[in-house]
């Protein structure tokens, strides 16, 4: 059995480090990094599915609106003739109004499970619109990786103008 001396196992050991592996390149990463959030704010796509839900919703928001002021009217009134309305009558508008308040919050729920659903639809396309120029970018430039929404990146490698500029362009 040989033995070798602790001089010559270190030697050799040395040696197989500082040997530079085969195959393997030592070359820079391109990175990329893109905010979802500034390209659902700033691209023209996403003002457009914001105006569109605005155009699709914003009457039912002015009627859900008119009816919550009626009904504060009416509730402000009763506080008001109250002193002076006999019993029956005093109940009878309290329980029209806890019908007409029922009625407004199932309508206002409504209202915005609809509103959510949509604007969920909406900026889901944007997004998938977004990931495709996003891809577009990675293959035409070469970039290894693209982040999104990162904790923190450096201007370097934010190409996230170039991605809401891209989107800006395309139809």
């Amino acid at each position: 059995m040989i033995t070798f001396s602790p001089l010559l196992r270190a030697i050799s050991l040395s040696a197989l480090l500082s040997v530079p592996m085969l195959g393997v390149q030592a070359q820079e990463l391109k990175i990329g990094y893109v905010s979802l959030e500034r390209v659902l704010r700033d691209s023209n796509a996403a003002k457009a599915a914001q105006a569109k839900l605005e155009a699709e919703f914003g009457k039912r928001e002015r009627e859900l609106s008119d009816m919550a002021n009626r009904l504060k009217a009416a509730q402000d009134k009763l506080e008001k003739d109250g002193p002076t309305l006999t019993q029956s009558e005093l109940g009878r508008r309290q329980r029209d109004l806890v019908e007409q308040d029922r009625d407004f919050q199932r309508r206002r729920r409504e209202f915005q499970e609809d509103i959510q659903v949509r604007k969920g639809e909406e900026l889901q396309a944007v997004v998938e619109r977004a990931n495709r120029v996003v891809k577009d970018i990675f293959e035409r430039e070469k970039f290894d990786l693209i982040l999104q929404d990162a904790v923190h990146a450096s201007p370097r490698v934010d190409i996230t103008k170039r991605v809401v500029d891209a989107l800006n362009a395309s139809k």
